[in-house]
């Protein structure tokens, strides 16, 4: 397996940073515990299609007031651009791939993720600015540059990236997993035996699947589909000596490595790649092959529809899908060795330049790697597997009758923070009881994305077939999830569920479930309101944090919430909920706003967020404007952050944070010290303006003492953190906080895992 040897920017497996003061300390609010489930240790602390055409009723409400703000400024003397921001994201990823204490087989999954990140990175990102340079858009963006600009600078960046993620990988993880016993091999290197074991995998798995496309004048160039590796082959014909270009595509339903052997230790893997390299000349009888190189293409998912004008929204999602595939081509991996006129051919027939060209040497397309991290036999290799912890509250002596879920929630509010506690026995289990509990009378759930087989979607539709009045709100519109949020819709109309799609111009993106059942002739609603989806697998690898409670302020909030989806509400309000698009924002800057004035009168002020993406240019002004006056912010911003601390009276009282690690850091999380009257929220919004302004999403405050004890300890951890804490420096680049002279390291993934398996007490302060 060769890399293309040249040299690369690597990341460093150490780094330091001084100690970043957090300001603050314990709550001084007097608040008594009412009502609330104690957890030892912390938390005692309309169908159909119909709604595809409906008009954009939310675009027409009238908007909460918004709080004045002043002009704000724009250039990059006060944002960091939104696409190098990115890749600074991406390269904080690859470093877990660097890390020396990371687990090998994590290492190597690592290097798919970032893989992946940059395949979704060109789909969405590069596809959107492509589609502006052909338009002829010329406008800066908010920190001052053209969209030609930006593309320059996001390949000068990702080629450093490719070269440093291919050293990590050919250069120090390929030998590392060699001497665990994870050989990889040519074809040529393999023993006889090996090779008869190769050759009849081609003959029955890959040869009848395998089909040779030739360009000549009956045969066009075929049309390559997204993400799809293929062979751009050279021949001669064995009569006139002319020389014909073929494609193969490489089979993405067959495994990237083979396995060509097995002792008691060791796998003998070789690349599909090589397979069918090594036996083209059965596709091609008779003929000369003069080359075959490998090469894959990305091509935009940045496609626009007018939703105004769609007819059906399914239909239209579904026309978008089929467009996607074949959309323009915004990347080209291709093996530095390819002939030229071979390239040369490719960018005429895919319409490209050679700035979309990315060459390197060896394996393309290193997403696959994750079959390296499923390899059987290797399991020491990764994390010690982590078993979900069952909530306090779900606990109960072995000889009792487990209670019923909806007994436990009227005990009093508590919160589920995955993947420390069991998704399963707590999410899971709230709508497959509701779905079989005869007082349920109804059930109401937002869908944004959610599994290929998801047990929820299949109790759901259990629960409507039984009688029960379900209704979905399945958003067709989650990039890169459309069709199985298409197919879920579908199947759950099949089963009588009223499905509705939304709003046109907007966004679902809340995650809210709604259960009204009937208690001694009266109804009681039962909710959870979320910061992630509903979705059982990628709740054992986010973080997120759910509320469930029958609180009545709440539970109106919720029902309102979908009545205005589903229904014709221009004028709702709510009493606790911050919704967006018409309150959401007013909220934030109002509480932002409260900072500043206590700031100014020489009182103690204080917000912590937690988010995926800081971008909001308003957000942003405001906080800078908090920071000047005294206020002390800490925002942990796991991905994009536009924001800028090394401004003149900024920087003493602005920090920014990013925790990257085993899990990836989903939840949103905001506090405001609120002169003593602490606001703690939880819930789907980043700080951007896509979630303030075009999505419906909702913030629920958290208002139970022993629960905002919890999101205090909780705040603490990320504040200690010394292990997977970086910390943006001045100019915008990021430190790996390290543990300094005897200090204790402290991991926020580690220490949330202990506390949710010991139930210990939480730490005090850290505010």
């Amino acid at each position: 397996m060769n890399n293309d040897g040249s040299n690369s920017t690597i990341i460093k497996g150490a780094r330091t940073l001084d100690q970043v003061s957090a300001a603050g300390g314990n709550s001084g609010a007097d608040e008594k515990m009412k009502n609330a489930t104690i957890i030892k240790g912390a938390p005692t602390t309309t169908a159909g299609k119909t709604g595809a055409s409906r008009p954009a009723r939310l675009k027409s409400a009238p908007q909460a007031p918004r709080v004045n703000t002043p002009e704000v400024p724009t250039g990059k003397e006060y944002f960091y651009n939104y696409e190098l921001s990115w890749l600074k994201f991406n390269w904080r990823v690859l470093h877990q791939a660097f890390d020396e204490d990371t687990p090998l087989l994590e290492r190597v999954k690592f290097i798919s993720i970032v893989c992946s990140n940059l395949d979704e990175f060109f789909q969405k990102r590069v596809g959107g600015l492509k589609r502006q340079l052909h338009a002829g858009v010329s406008n800066r963006s908010i920190d001052g540059m053209t969209p030609i600009e930006q593309l320059e600078a996001i390949r000068t960046d990702v080629k450093k990236m490719i070269n440093a993620y291919r050293t990590c990988f050919f250069d120090k993880l390929v030998p590392a997993m060699q001497q665990e016993g994870i050989i990889f091999k040519s074809y040529d290197e393999l023993t006889v035996p090996q090779k008869e074991t190769i050759n009849t995998y081609f003959e029955k798995q890959l040869y009848p699947i395998l089909t040779p496309l030739v360009v000549d004048h009956s045969h066009p160039f075929p049309l390559i589909s997204n993400k799809s590796r293929s062979f751009a082959i050279e021949l001669n014909a064995p009569d006139t000596d002319e020389r014909i270009f073929a494609r193969i595509k490489i089979p993405n339903n067959r495994p990237r490595w083979l396995v060509a052997g097995r002792t008691d230790n060791n796998t003998i893997l070789v690349t599909i790649d090589d397979v069918i390299r090594n036996n083209i000349s059965r596709l091609f009888p008779g003929a000369e092959i003069q080359s075959a190189s490998i090469f894959r293409l990305t091509r935009s998912a940045d496609i626009e529809r007018n939703e105004e004008e769609a007819d059906d929204l399914l239909e239209m999602i579904e026309d978008e899908l089929r467009e996607r595939r074949f959309a323009e081509v915004v990347r080209l991996e291709i093996d530095a060795r390819t002939p030229a006129h071979i390239k040369e051919l490719l960018i005429e027939k895919m319409n490209i330049t050679w700035t979309d060209i990315f060459e390197m040497r060896g394996p393309i397309g290193l997403a696959d790697c994750m079959q390296l991290y499923n390899l059987e036999g290797y399991d020491h290799l990764k994390y010690k597997p982590w078993i979900p912890s069952l909530h306090p509250v779900f606990r109960h002596d072995i000889d009792d009758v487990a209670p019923d879920i909806f007994s436990i929630i009227r005990k009093g509010d508590f919160m589920v923070h995955h993947p420390y506690h069991s998704f399963a026995t707590s999410v899971q289990r709230f709508i497959e009881e509701a779905a079989t509990d005869p007082q349920v009378l109804a059930i109401k759930q937002t869908l944004y994305r959610t599994s290929k087989d998801s047990p929820l979607m299949h109790a759901l539709m259990r629960a409507a077939e039984s009688g029960k009045q379900v209704a979905v709100l399945v958003e067709l519109k989650a990039r890169f999830d459309e069709e199985r949020n298409i197919e879920w819709a579908q199947k759950l109309e099949k089963s009588g569920v009223h499905v509705a799609y939304g709003l046109a111009g907007l966004k679902i993106h809340s995650k809210l479930t709604s259960v009204i059942r009937e208690e001694n002739g009266e109804l009681r609603r039962y909710v959870h309101i979320g910061t992630g989806n509903y979705h059982p697998d990628t709740a054992q690898l986010y973080e997120d944090i759910g509320l469930f409670t029958c609180n009545e302020d709440l539970a109106s909030d919720v029902t309102d919430l979908f009545n205005l989806l589903t229904g014709f509400a221009p004028e709702q309000a709510y009493k606790k909920l911050l919704v967006a698009p018409n309150f959401l924002r007013s909220g934030i800057s109002s509480y932002i706003d409260f900072e500043i004035a206590r700031a100014k009168a020489g009182e103690k002020a204080r917000i912590i967020m937690k988010m995926n993406s800081l971008e909001d240019p308003e957000v942003i002004h405001r906080l800078y404007e908090a920071a000047r006056t005294g206020v002390q912010i800490d925002l942990f911003v796991r991905g994009v952050c536009r924001l800028k601390t090394g401004l003149a009276g900024v920087h003493k009282n602005l920090r920014v944070h990013s925790i990257i690690g085993r899990f990836l850091e989903h939840s949103r999380l905001y506090y405001f010290f609120n002169g003593g009257a602490e606001k703690y929220y939880i819930g789907s919004a980043d700080m951007m303006h896509r979630n303030l302004d075009a999505r419906v999403e909702a913030l629920t405050p958290i208002e139970v003492p022993a629960l905002k004890e919890y999101l205090e300890f909780v705040f603490g951890v990320y504040l200690r953190d010394n292990c997977q804490r970086w910390v943006m420096r001045k100019d915008g680049n990021y430190l790996l906080k390290k543990p300094s002279g005897d200090s204790e390291p402290v991991s926020v993934h580690l220490t949330l895992m202990d506390h949710a398996s010991k139930n210990l007490e939480p730490i005090p302060g850290g505010k």
